[in-house]
């Protein structure tokens, strides 16, 4: 279990309300896990290192529409059965209500509990679009939690609190051509936040679809110090 300090009040688990909750393995590692909560279900996927015992976590979620995939091709898929070997365990988090920015946070920040209940001691939150905000927001809160912040193509939106992040490693990814939001959008994020390691990935747009392999090899670099790996 991690020794990571508890916080006043309930936790984010606490009071989602949950009256029912389910889970299958879906294949070696692979969990699924359903609550049910007031407020609409609120789905993980966990993949967790062979061993069973997780040093550090990823927590990812995904845009406006929500989904567990990620940019590019399953992006979040590919992190999370990379990183398994390596200790880490990932947490693809379903929204119960997409393009809720509060109750998105809140919902991330119940994998985050997930995660640091399963003995991570070091967890990094990713987001795309609409998530960038939404991981912003849930490491905003969770300081003592949350290590470090991935965003992909994330809106500004939501984004005024990041200049609380207080110096915590903040990495930004962003479509040179994004037409649905301009490489503006992470570039006014990492000014609010007073610093931050901005991707411009070229001839992308959106969804990343072009940049796969340069996102994972920019991210074997950066998330080993972030999740105290070596």
């Amino acid at each position: 279990m991690s020794d990571r300090p508890a916080g006043d009040g309930p936790s984010a688990l606490d009071s989602l309300q949950v009256f029912a909750r389910g889970s299958v393995d879906l294949s070696p590692g692979l969990t699924h896990t359903e609550i049910y909560t007031g407020h609409g279900l609120l789905s993980v996927f966990r993949t967790m290192p062979p061993d069973g015992s997780p040093t550090a976590a990823i927590v990812a979620c995904g845009g406006a529409m929500g989904g567990v995939l990620g940019p590019g091709h399953g992006l979040y898929t590919t992190l999370a059965d990379r990183w398994a070997d390596r200790g880490v365990a990932t947490y693809r988090v379903g929204y119960r209500i997409p393009n809720d920015l509060d109750r998105c946070a809140h919902d991330v920040a119940c994998a985050v509990e997930m995660a640091v209940a399963d003995g991570a001691e070091h967890v990094v939150v990713m987001g795309h679009s609409f998530g960038g905000a939404v991981v912003i927001r849930t490491a905003v809160v969770m300081t003592a939690e949350i290590d470090g912040v991935v965003t992909f193509a994330t809106q500004s939106a939501g984004c005024e609190v990041a200049g609380a992040l207080a110096g915590r490693p903040l990495l930004l990814f962003h479509g040179e051509h994004d037409d649905i939001l301009p490489p503006q959008s992470s570039e006014m994020v990492r000014m609010i936040a007073g610093y931050g390691d901005l991707e411009i990935l070229p001839n992308d747009g959106h969804l990343l679809g072009r940049s796969d392999d340069a996102i994972v090899e920019r991210l074997d670099e950066w998330l080993p110090g972030v999740l105290g790996l070596g």
